[in-house]
């Protein structure tokens, strides 16, 4: 028999699950239409152009919403988010010249390490659970790129 709260996780982590699937399906088109408009964009106005449009609808939604991003400006942790601003743009910067350079067979696989890495630094610096299964994991996806790379 279910306990009181069951059904909210349960709603939740379909809810998140959801959320994954959609942002994975949404996120898989996005490698081949940038390196279909790089054919005749430069990778820097492509990055450029395409985190305006991010920004104008995230915009947006943060105005239907009627939230502002303002009083966070001020908050401890804002220097967190200005640091993984200049990476990703360091990131998205690399990745866009990557894929005009490259195939997006190799670029992708190479650029999704980050799922690994970042579950690397989650375990060293955030003290997150070490478990075997996580660590083969980690491992297959690093043998997954390597395998889909060469």
């Amino acid at each position: 028999m279910a306990r009181v709260g069951d059904s909210g996780r349960a709603t939740g982590r379909r809810r998140y699950l959801s959320l994954s699937l959609l942002a994975c399906a949404a996120y898989s088109l996005v490698a081949p239409l940038i390196k279909l408009a790089m054919e005749a964009i430069p990778s820097t106005a492509a990055v450029f152009m395409s985190n305006f449009v991010m920004l104008a609808l995230i915009g947006a939604l943060l105005a239907v919403r009627g939230t502002s991003p303002l009083p966070y400006l001020s908050h401890p942790k804002t220097p967190h988010l200005v640091a993984w601003g200049a990476l990703l743009a360091v990131g998205l910067l690399a990745y866009y010249r990557a894929l005009a350079l490259g195939p997006v067979s190799v670029v992708v696989p190479i650029y999704g390490l980050f799922i690994a890495l970042s579950s690397v630094f989650g375990i060293v610096f955030l003290d997150e659970a070490a478990t075997r299964r996580k660590l083969l994991g980690i491992g297959f996806a690093v043998l997954a790129v390597v395998l889909m790379s060469i």
